[in-house]
């Protein structure tokens, strides 16, 4: 499996079919758009995600083997497509989503100081004993 970061299927997921040369492979994206085409290796990066089929399979097979093993499913729940998710959001905020995002972000610090505070202040009362009182008859 390999994620396309370069060129017309951009942010699309391909299985490799067969390596062509050293700098090109032959790529099928059966569920994702993109029909069988080369593809330099310049252009991809591969996935930790394998997937079995004979050698040089028609469509069908890759289809039938992208399917089964769920792939679309475990891209979606991987670190990376999350944070090209998140990438993608952040591009498309407005000026008052940012406003937003800002004020949210200053409440949240604030909160967080506030605590801080609290526990600063209840490990210094805990570290330093109060002063024992003087018993009654002894000297000061």
């Amino acid at each position: 499996m390999a994620y396309i970061f370069f060129g017309p299927h951009i942010r699309k997921l391909v299985v490799i079919v067969d390596v062509i040369d050293q700098n090109r492979a032959l790529v099928d994206g059966p569920c994702t758009q993109v029909r069988r085409q080369a593809m330099p290796f310049k252009g991809i990066q591969f996935t930790d995600f394998i997937l079995k089929f004979p050698h040089s399979a028609c469509q069908k097979y890759v289809r039938e083997a992208w399917e089964k093993a769920d792939i679309n499913a475990k891209w979606a729940a991987t670190r990376w497509a999350k944070k090209i998710e998140a990438r993608e959001k952040k591009v498309k905020m407005t000026d008052f989503d940012r406003y937003k995002v800002m004020k949210a972000k200053k409440m949240r610090n604030r909160l967080i100081k506030i605590e801080v505070k609290k526990l600063q202040k209840a490990a210094l009362l805990k570290a330093s004993p109060k002063k024992a009182l003087p018993a009654k008859g002894q000297l000061q």
